[in-house]
């Protein structure tokens, strides 16, 4: 309960209260807490007076370009500092900033860059290559600018500019403060299947994200938040940033996650705090113990994605006193929260909360992602532990306090998560495309994506459960699950893509999936590579093994053969007794 208060009054902010917006909050914080730590990076440090320094000059820097309100500037960068104090900086001025995905290359990187309709990049010199390999396409207005390297002609460096400029505040003479209503970010989708969407940010978001995970985790400013995830994403570059702002503590940046370096990294810097993601948690769980796993400071972790099973290793083995998990998305209006450090939970509602997080669940069709509806043509609820999409009510026109769904820059896309006349003609609700389920005492479970979800036999399959009985398969060191036409049936057979160690055997895993899962819900096809792409935020991408089918696979496929009783190399022979109906499925 304390939490709940604590994130409630932090986030009490009357509609006058000035500033409004986090980027113009940064000197008075220098003001308050001077030289004491920011942001620690493995390039640069920032104290407090030191971020609001660089971000005036960054904010100067907008302006000298001629930057304004509905200006936008694409920042492609790896995690440092510098990151930080750019987009703050910029966003002062009442222009947005894209942050793009630091893995996007070729024709998802340009259309990264033309869905935000940018004027300027910013790029890091390490990541020049790839914005040197779509120049020729890219829009030519967009002025190219170069972060830590020399800039090849007709690009220019941004670091001489930005060393001219002065570190005092910005103030309203010279420039006015944004509105919270104004466009801060466009953050983009992590594209697991098809091209990221840039889902718009506004100024109030940020500053709400902000406030409300600083009273959540009761940030202190003698907190240290160890931070590898990616600052180009809401998590790691919002969540874990604005909250250890706010509240006067400091964030240890890091590039990029390390399972072997992590331990002696969080012990080191005295992190009290770890933001993750599950899957992290999932890696670390799979080490070798480590001297100094427990010789460390943490207090608290705090992120989303984290199973169950995990749960119950991660916390015990490492030591963790508590973990808060939750559920949110960059542009949704739906967020729960576990703060009672339930395992396997996504969060619940609070009673005396219910009307400010209107959630409900209702049945849906998983294969067409269709809603169910009655007689009356109205959404139906689902009941407990029934799995169903997750929606959140938008308000109405007239209340212009409660939480939007602002949208992303294709407004098809926009227009395909909003879902109207639910319960009652008229009302309109966000899709979040999750399959949840809500148990007796009210906690919330992730279930799978709403297309993940594939129907054999009569029954649906959830990839997200298949993929997790996998995983606990001895040898098994990771597995994506989803589903593959076969001719002449129905639905889709499950496919699973595994990457395993010399302990595996398909002996075992024929007995691990009898003994876990009901016969409809064993995978027919199994694909064995020697590793799984994932996206910066570490999800795995399953599009390319989707196209490929079981019969175009570059990587070897075992069928499970029924009439065998056990896995068999697939081949030419039998791809085609499978096509032809020959084969027993």
């Amino acid at each position: 309960m304390q939490a709940w208060v604590r994130a409630l009054e932090y986030t009490k902010v009357g509609p006058d209260a000035r500033p409004a917006v986090l980027a113009c909050r940064l000197n008075a914080l220098a003001g308050t807490h001077g030289d004491r730590p920011a942001l620690s990076g493995e390039e640069e440090q920032f104290s407090y007076r030191d971020l609001a320094a660089q971000s005036n000059r960054y904010a100067r820097w907008a302006m000298a370009q001629g930057l304004a309100k509905g200006d936008v500037v694409c920042l492609l960068m790896p995690n440092r500092p510098d990151y930080v104090a750019i987009w703050l900086g910029v966003t002062r001025t009442g222009c947005a900033v894209a942050l793009i995905n630091t893995n996007m290359v070729a024709e998802a990187l340009l259309h990264s860059i033309q869905a935000a309709g940018a004027t300027h990049l910013i790029v890091a010199g390490a990541l020049l290559p790839a914005v040197a390999a779509v120049a020729d396409r890219l829009p030519p207005d967009l002025r190219v600018w170069v972060h830590g390297a020399p800039a090849p002609n007709p690009w220019s460096r941004i670091e001489p500019e930005i060393a001219k400029l002065s570190t005092e505040p910005v103030d309203a003479a010279e420039c006015q403060d944004p509105e919270p209503a104004d466009l801060a970010l466009l953050i983009y989708t992590s594209g697991t299947t098809g091209l990221p969407k840039a889902a718009h940010v506004t100024h109030g978001r940020v500053l709400e994200w902000s406030l409300w995970f600083a009273g959540i985790m009761d940030a202190q400013p003698t907190d240290r938040l160890y931070n590898c995830l990616p600052l180009y994403h809401s998590t790691g570059g919002i969540v874990a940033i604005g909250a250890m702002l706010v509240r006067g503590g400091s964030v240890v940046i890091r590039r990029r996650f390390s399972a072997k370096r992590f331990w002696d990294d969080v012990a080191d810097s005295e992190c009290t705090i770890f933001q993750y993601i599950g899957e992290l948690c999932r890696y670390l769980t799979m080490t070798a113990p480590h001297p100094r796993e427990r010789q460390h400071r943490l207090r608290l972790a705090c992120g989303n994605g984290l199973q169950g099973d995990v749960w119950n290793d991660f916390q015990p083995r490492f030591g963790i006193p508590q973990i808060l998990e939750f559920y949110a998305a960059t542009e949704g209006i739906v967020s729960l929260y576990n703060c009672e450090g339930k395992p396997g939970a996504i969060g619940r509602i609070p009673a005396f909360l219910a009307h400010r997080f209107p959630v409900a669940l209702i049945k849906c069709d998983t294969e067409t992602s269709t809603p169910l509806r009655n007689a009356a043509g109205l959404c139906i609820a689902c009941g407990v532990d029934e799995a169903g999409e997750a929606i959140g009510q938008l308000p109405q026109a007239s209340d212009v306090s409660a939480r939007r769904f602002d949208g992303y820059t294709d407004q098809a896309a926009s227009e395909r998560k909003m879902l109207r006349d639910v319960f009652v003609k008229g009302d309109q609700w966000f899709r979040t495309g999750d399959l949840l389920r809500k148990d007796a005492a009210g906690f919330f479970h992730f279930v799978d994506r709403i297309g993940d979800t594939f129907r054999w036999r009569g029954e649906n399959v959830s990839t997200t459960q298949v993929a997790e009985v996998l995983r606990a398969c001895p040898g098994v060191t990771d597995a994506i699950v989803y589903g593959v036409t076969v001719p002449g049936n129905e639905g889709r057979a499950g496919m699973a893509a595994i990457t395993a160690d010399h302990r595996f055997d398909f002996a075992d895993l024929s007995a691990h999936l009898a003994a876990n899962l009901p016969a409809y819900a064993h995978p027919l096809f199994i694909r064995r590579g020697t590793s799984l792409e994932v996206t910066g935020t570490f999800k795995l991408t399953k599009g390319k093994f989707v196209q490929q089918g079981y019969a175009a696979s570059t990587d070897p496929v075992w069928f499970n053969d029924r009439a065998a009783g056990r896995f068999v190399a697939l081949d030419a022979a039998m791809v085609q007794e499978i096509g032809d109906g020959k084969r027993r499925l």
